[in-house]
């Protein structure tokens, strides 16, 4: 297997999940047309594209994939404002496309029709968990993304994080306030930093990583309430609370 992140826009991924020689591929939120039809003129052989979220970011580029390609299911979740999806699907769905099987995850937060795709190691999670970060509440509440994270933090620890933006040092301007001593949050910055330099992405990480390093996986760890009592004033009562000021106090961060 083949696992390929095509930078897209100015910080987006488009994953591409394909057998070795290139066939078989699945397209995982296309924000734009064009990195995949370059991969295409290289080999790649589209067989579906897996939709996280309705956000134009993620789903730009599939009418102009379909021009190319007018018979490529698309797979997304159940939600009208995604006009292109040949086929919903709903928390605790299985499917196969052509030979690769996933299990849908529903995940409001981000957005309250959101989904992640899990099969062969991998997730595919778009704007929900980040790393060492998560998104922004655009329309569910607190409690729904603390959810929905406490989900994705149960999956197995080798488990590959393929998010949707390239957020990792960034996020970890904020992750290193909310815990300076955490010594695995220090080695992933260091290495996140290493592979920017590069030019590679920092992505995929694995869950193990996450629940090492991402405070947003860690709101019931002694460091990080110890921080939000110190930033907020007060001890969160519940694990929710503690997410919800988590998250307000990354909206109002500036690094």
């Amino acid at each position: 297997m083949r696992l390929q992140a095509l930078p897209a826009l100015n910080d987006n991924y488009i994953w591409v999940c394909a057998a070795d020689d290139g066939s078989r591929a699945l397209i995982v939120d296309p924000s734009e047309a064009g990195p995949v039809l370059a991969a295409a003129e290289a080999g790649l052989q589209p067989a579906g594209i897996l939709l996280t979220h309705h956000h134009h970011d993620h789903i730009g580029g599939v009418p102009g994939l379909l021009e190319r390609w007018p018979r490529l299911p698309v797979i997304g979740p159940a939600d009208e404002r995604i006009t292109t999806a040949t086929t919903r699907v709903g928390d605790g769905d299985r499917f196969e496309l052509a030979g690769w099987q996933f299990e849908v995850i529903a995940l409001p937060g981000h957005t309250l029709s959101h989904v992640a795709y899990v099969g062969h190691d991998l997730l595919f999670c778009g704007d929900t968990l980040f790393s060492l970060g998560c998104g922004r509440l655009f329309e569910g509440t607190p409690a729904q993304m603390h959810g929905s994270l406490s989900r994705l933090a149960a999956l197995p620890g080798q488990t590959r994080v393929c998010c949707g933006h390239e957020y990792t040092l960034s996020n970890a301007a904020f992750a290193r306030v909310v815990e300076p001593g955490n010594p695995a949050l220090r080695r992933r910055t260091e290495e996140a930093q290493t592979m920017r330099q590069t030019g590679l992405p920092t992505l995929p990480t694995t869950i193990a990583s996450e629940l090492a390093a991402n405070p947003f996986l860690r709101v019931d760890s002694s460091e990080v309430r110890t921080a939000l009592q110190r930033q907020t004033g007060q001890a969160p009562a519940d694990s929710v609370e503690a997410f919800a000021q988590l998250r307000r106090w990354k909206d109002g961060f500036v690094a």
